[in-house]
């Protein structure tokens, strides 16, 4: 069914705005230069209507914490075949770019301003060339969707192609104009889509989660240890992907920086921080009154959307940061968890088993 919104002023007789429409269709992109947020809070915009080279422009691209690019593309007034072939024509073009191509493309969109820095300034740590671009999303931003294209999308995205559908809507409140949004499918769900890039070296999954802890002042791993938890959180990119994890699920865990530092299995599911509690001495506590050699981003814990996340850990072999694993050629990923389908990630696997021989206990 293709994606409606109503709202309704509150009242003792409850009345319905009017749907309406900006005054130019331009408006909707210079709004989200403007105030990425209306996006997503998980990317950041580094170009704008940028040639494709054969006859086509992007109208937005933007990056990932993990370095993946994210091709947004604005509706119009394409008819719903174009709607989706428009972009994954674009989509050809953008996979092939390099990095100095996205420096040049971001010199273009904030001209004097270098993508290194403001990309660590942004999401907390260094931009690697090696992930850069590894694989990418389709966005489409439309103010309608028909059944065409929804159904289009949803075969696309069951392929695990990356792709999703933003619908915005416009409504009158009196002499004001109100914007809402939202998704036709589960962004998680496009996001887990794109960590492993659709054209490279992939291979079934091998039932094995991968899982970044970023030990820092936001979260420590020898209370994660202790404790027995994984978490994550600062923005829905970083918390959601907890959410694959069910209990008796196995991951694999690596401290960023340091290496791989612990294997367990998931005992319960994805909480938020105020809900959470862990096991104590003294009973069952509320985790920020425990965990205190991180923040874990407690100044959002009343919003679901950046608050830190949760998932119960039974560990079956662990170490401290010193004692990481760390070699060339292991797998990694900014991803909290995901579910890798490449050979780098079945040959990591069975080189942690031989350096966590408790795995299987």
């Amino acid at each position: 069914m293709p994606i409606r919104t109503a709202i309704w002023r509150v009242a003792a007789q409850p009345e319905a705005l009017a749907e309406s429409s900006l005054a130019k269709e331009q408006m909707l992109e210079t709004m989200i230069v403007a105030t990425p947020r209306l996006l997503s809070d998980e990317w950041m915009l580094i170009g704008r209507q940028e040639d494709t080279g054969f006859g086509g422009r992007i109208d937005l691209l933007a990056i990932a914490p993990d370095g993946s690019l994210v091709l947004i593309e604005l509706k119009r007034d394409r008819t719903p075949r174009e709607v989706v072939a428009q972009p994954l024509d674009y989509a050809s073009c953008v996979e092939k770019l390099r990095a100095e191509d996205i420096a040049a493309i971001y010199n273009r969109f904030a001209p004097g301003r270098s993508l290194a820095q403001e990309f660590r300034q942004r999401f907390g740590h260094d931009l690697d060339e090696e992930t850069l671009n590894q694989t990418h999303q389709i966005i489409v931003v439309s103010a309608s969707l028909d059944d065409s294209t929804e159904r289009i999308v949803a075969y696309l995205s069951e392929r695990d192609i990356a792709i999703n559908v933003l619908c915005f809507q416009v409504f009158t409140h009196g002499t004001e104009q109100l914007l809402s949004r939202a998704w036709l499918l589960d962004p998680v769900r496009t996001q887990v889509s794109a960590v492993a890039p659709p054209d490279g070296p992939s291979e079934p999954w091998n039932g094995e989660f991968y899982c970044s802890f970023g030990h820092s002042e936001s979260r420590s791993w020898a209370e994660a240890m202790q404790y027995g938890f994984i978490c994550g959180g600062g923005g829905a990119w970083y918390s959601k992907t907890l959410q694959l994890l069910s209990p008796g699920d196995r991951v694999w865990v690596k401290a960023p920086g340091f290496g791989f530092v612990g294997v367990g299995r998931a005992t319960g599911r994805a909480q938020p921080a105020a809900t959470f509690k862990l096991v104590t001495p003294t009973g069952e506590l509320p985790v920020l009154e425990v965990a205190k050699e991180g923040s874990y981003h407690r100044q959002f814990l009343n919003d679901l959307e950046r608050c830190e996340y949760f998932v119960r850990v039974k560990w079956l072999q662990t170490v401290p940061l010193e004692k990481a694993v760390q070699e060339v050629g292991l797998f990694g990923s900014q991803h909290t968890v995901c579910k890798p389908t490449t050979p780098k990630w079945r040959s990591t696997v069975e080189r942690l088993k031989e350096k966590f021989p408790d795995f299987s206990k």
